[in-house]
């Protein structure tokens, strides 16, 4: 079960002294041979530590094979908001789920279970971070800002990419659990996948829900525009397809919240992710229609200007 590492993660992550170096080591206890990486970037407002895992497959790319490779991204500002706040934020949630989920994939593959693809984790370990003001209620901020999480997040041979986001703050998504997005493609906002949908409610056994987004969430931050929150920035930097995993609740809760991770909410959003690493690794779960994507850039063309800054005219 993968709320056995969703819990020992939290517990993990749960403390002022918690490192990229101190999850390496967690993971490395779990199979030591998995390439884990982890680099410390300093910003304005502090640094924060960015962790990458590989977890191979029996016929990924990183060993000359032909499968397709998912992206699972941690997206936050921070896990903590020391001393502001005292101990693990909501924020943190993307971070929890990204790890547990890399936890669970190199377990499986050693019982043997590997994945047909490979599968990059990346995430930030930051206990110590800003906040921010944002209505209806503050956000966490970050010591780097989204084109430097961008750069050290976002992996080219990532062929799609799960975004996973604490998204609590907003009154649009009024779900506990966790709720999908439409596919972002290259300033595209795309039909929801039919095959994300059927995987969603074959993990949960619910309807899916849905996560509303809308233009102006899916330009770069800095822009000036509302954003929901930064679950689809990594669609700012990337032509491969992106879908956001939004872990919601039913009240607007604020980022830097603490007592709000919500345990076997975070669970389905991991065994959701991996279940899609299963089936995207045998060419079974498409992000989206190619060829009715081809039809809409020819009939509208490109929008990638909405993946820049924009002018002001």
């Amino acid at each position: 079960m993968s709320l056995k590492y969703v819990m020992e993660v939290y517990e993990l992550m749960d403390s002022i002294h918690v490192s990229g170096e101190v999850v390496k080591d967690y993971l490395h206890a779990i199979n030591p041979n998995v390439e884990v990486s982890v680099q410390t970037i300093e910003g304005a407002k502090g640094s924060t530590d960015f962790v990458k895992i590989v977890v191979k497959g029996k016929n990924g790319k990183s060993s000359g094979g032909t499968a397709p490779t998912l992206g699972i991204i941690g997206r936050l500002g921070g896990i903590g908001a020391r001393p502001e706040m005292t101990g693990f934020v909501s924020d943190g949630d993307g971070a929890l789920a990204c790890i547990a989920s890399a936890a669970k994939a190199m377990d499986m593959a050693l019982k043997g279970d590997q994945l047909e693809g490979d599968v990059i984790f990346t995430t930030h370990i930051c206990p110590v971070a800003p906040t921010l003001p944002h209505d209806p209620v503050p956000f966490m901020d970050s010591p780097v800002n989204i084109g430097v999480m961008n750069q050290h997040e976002i992996d080219a041979d990532m062929d799609a990419i799960l975004s996973i986001d604490t998204t609590k703050g907003n009154q649009v998504c009024n779900h506990k659990g966790f709720a999908i997005t439409p596919t972002v493609k290259e300033g595209y906002i795309l039909k929801v996948s039919d095959d994300l949908l059927n995987i969603y409610k074959q993990s949960t056994g619910i309807a899916p829900v849905v996560l509303p987004i809308t233009t102006q969430d899916i330009t770069p931050y800095g822009n000036g525009l509302f954003h929901i929150n930064s679950i689809l920035q990594p669609a700012v930097a990337t032509a491969s397809p992106v879908v956001g995993v939004a872990i919601t609740t039913e009240t607007a809760v604020a980022g830097c919240a603490t007592g709000a991770t919500h345990v076997v909410d975070v669970e389905g959003a991991v065994r959701f992710s991996l279940e899609v690493a299963k089936v995207f690794g045998v060419n079974k779960c498409s992000f989206y229609d190619q060829e009715q994507f081809a039809l809409i850039e020819k009939l509208y063309g490109s929008m990638n200007h909405l993946q820049t800054q924009g002018s002001e005219v």
